[in-house]
């Protein structure tokens, strides 16, 4: 799979390179060079081809700076997390996890830092600079910390994943859908965290890009209206019984998986099922896929069932690049908690019930003078409560007490009376669980390339490494080569050049050196086509398409080039079927 010839063409030819070089860079940070970025930007634009056209979720943006009450609620402040330890003489800063593993090469992460801390005790594990001592080891927020205004009164900080900015919308979001589930919602963009000791190159960044679906579902139907479709669907499952009985995985059916409770539910595993195809259009091959279910000691505390997309690689091994997770109802009920807001959605009964119910009714005499501006809340919030919650405390303490904002208030039974009385209701408010898939495009780039790279012979027997990048990916699609630097045929592959790029297609020209060496290069970059302008084309007005992988070549007319590259890149033409 070569990692090393593959960073090398990636630094050479302007994929990827580390950044901030000509200061020495700084661990955790990569630039996307000229190539890089489109296809960076190719990838995502394949993604939400796949979650907004086809799925018909929309997409947000969100700020990427979030001010910290919002990250106290989702649990970040708190248990966002490292192990880390340090040096007690040159003041070296390690993650705990990953410097017992280089020290005793065993797998310790999720361990708690107590006993983190025995084993280095233990193991006389020693700072890798100097050979000190290490401190015990402690808990890190790996948050980027900022601060909001100018006074800086407010904290907040970069966000740690895109996922929050819709859970915190999900009010606005769940209207935006007419409160109808299941409904989707996507966003693309970065997230920070503020690594101890990122390595693995681009594996592991303190800057990266995520694309993410939250997929808001009825807690007592998972089951997907497109299931049948998906059936028959082949994955490779290493789920929790195999891993704990050191199996391998298992090769098995949708319906199966599903039939036999190894996947949760139809809605998680059509997420899965979703994720295959991806990766597979990425030109990335069933051999070194896998879905690797968590185990129970690992699994979160928020999730019942979670499976990560995993992709083998010479260098690291597994490593996981998507993660699909049913979530439950956790995120929206801390923020419930928190905010005080209601994020749940009205679900119409087939039937309506009769059914005693308590509402309050309110003393406005007395609620306009003590709430003024923050009534409106005021009311929403004891009409979400529940009454028997607010008649306790009355009982207890003589008062109920809450918050709206900044402002604390307290009111006594003078301010609300609660009548029962028979109700016939339509339907019940429910608090959605969340299907979550998590993609990690950096890492799917960083899976792409390396798995693209490939090592043959060209027709003359000469050895040849180039990356074998899908067209629909491939930053440039066509090489426009003359076939000598010289007029007319530079005149023409100018004018095709015009017209290519006119369409949408960026080509690259290239009129330096010998046409095999302008093959080669343009091979080595990825374009999966190469336009050869020759003495020919001046009188018959046709030129030569070669396609990278199979060094086929077809004669074709120019005013038909874009119109046959255009679906040669959409996959609606195999090259074969190109008519001369």
């Amino acid at each position: 799979m070569g990692n090393e010839e593959v960073m090398r063409i990636s630094r050479k030819r302007g994929y990827l390179y580390p950044s901030f070089e000509i200061y020495s860079g700084v661990a955790g940070f990569y630039d996307y060079g000229p190539l890089g970025g489109v296809l960076k930007n190719n990838i995502m634009n394949l993604w939400r081809k796949y979650y907004v056209s086809n799925e018909g979720f929309y997409e947000i943006e969100a700020p990427t700076i979030m001010p910290r009450e919002t990250l106290k609620a989702s649990g970040h402040v708190d248990n966002f997390t490292d192990p880390m330890t340090q040096c007690m003489e040159c003041n070296e800063v390690y993650r705990a996890d990953h410097i017992i593993e280089d020290a005793i090469s065993k797998e310790v992460e999720g361990l708690p830092d107590e006993k983190l801390t025995e084993i280095i005790e233990e193991n006389n594990i020693v700072c890798q600079n100097c050979g000190a001592k290490l401190t015990p080891v402690k808990s890190y927020n790996l948050m980027f910390k900022t601060e909001i205004g100018v006074s800086g009164k407010q904290t907040g900080f970069m966000r740690p994943e895109t996922a929050q900015g819709i859970f915190i919308a999900f009010k606005r979001i769940s209207r935006f859908y007419k409160d109808k589930l299941p409904f989707g919602i996507v966003q693309l963009g970065k997230s920070y965290r503020n690594e101890l000791s990122p390595r693995q190159g681009v594996i592991r960044l303190r800057e990266f890009t995520q694309a993410e679906a939250e997929i808001f579902v009825d807690p007592s139907d998972k089951t997907h209206k497109n299931y049948k479709n998906i059936e028959n669907h082949v994955l490779h499952l290493y789920n929790q019984k195999e891993q704990l009985n050191e199996g391998k995985p298992i090769e098995i059916t949708v319906k199966d998986a599903i039939d036999n409770n190894i996947v949760s539910s139809e809605m998680l595993i059509y997420q899965i099922v979703i994720a295959h195809k991806f990766l597979r259009d990425l030109g990335i091959e069933d051999d070194v896929i896998r879905f690797r279910q968590h185990l129970p000691d690992e699994m979160a505390h928020y999730a019942i069932d979670c499976w990560d997309a995993e992709v083998k690689t010479d260098q690291y091994g597994w490593v996981e690049i998507i993660g699909i997770a049913d979530r439950t109802d956790f995120d929206l009920k801390s923020h419930i908690k928190h905010s005080k807001e209601d994020l749940s959605v009205f679900k119409e009964y087939d039937t309506p019930k009769n059914v005693t119910v308590t509402k309050p009714s309110f003393n406005m005499k007395k609620f306009g003078p003590t709430f003024k501006g923050d009534s409106p809340k005021a009311k929403e919030i004891l009409e979400n409560t529940d009454s028997n919650i607010i008649k306790e405390s009355f009982d207890k303490d003589g008062v109920f007490s809450f918050s709206i904002g900044e402002n604390k208030y307290e009111i006594d039974q003078s301010f609300v009376k609660f009548e029962t009385k028979e109700e016939q209701i339509r339907g019940d408010r429910i608090i959605p669980h969340v299907i979550e898939p998590s993609y990690g495009i950096d890492r799917i780039i960083y899976s792409t390339l390396l798995h693209s790279y490939t090592e043959d012979e060209t027709e003359e027997g000469e050895k040849r490494s180039y990356l074998k990048l899908p067209a629909k990916i491939a930053p440039i699609k066509a090489a426009i080569l003359p076939l000598v630097n010289k007029q007319p045929l530079t005149l023409i592959a100018e004018d095709i050049e015009t017209t290519l790029r006119s369409s949408n297609i960026i080509t690259s020209f290239d009129g330096s050196g010998t046409i095999g060496r302008r093959y080669a290069r343009a091979d080595e970059i990825g374009i999966p086509y190469a336009i050869t302008i020759d003495y020919d084309t001046v009188d018959d007005k046709k030129v030569t398409i070669r396609n990278r992988d199979t060094f086929k070549q077809k004669r074709v007319e120019i005013e038909k080039l874009s119109m046959i590259i255009n679906n040669l890149v959409e996959g609606h033409i195999n090259f074969e079927d190109i008519e001369e």
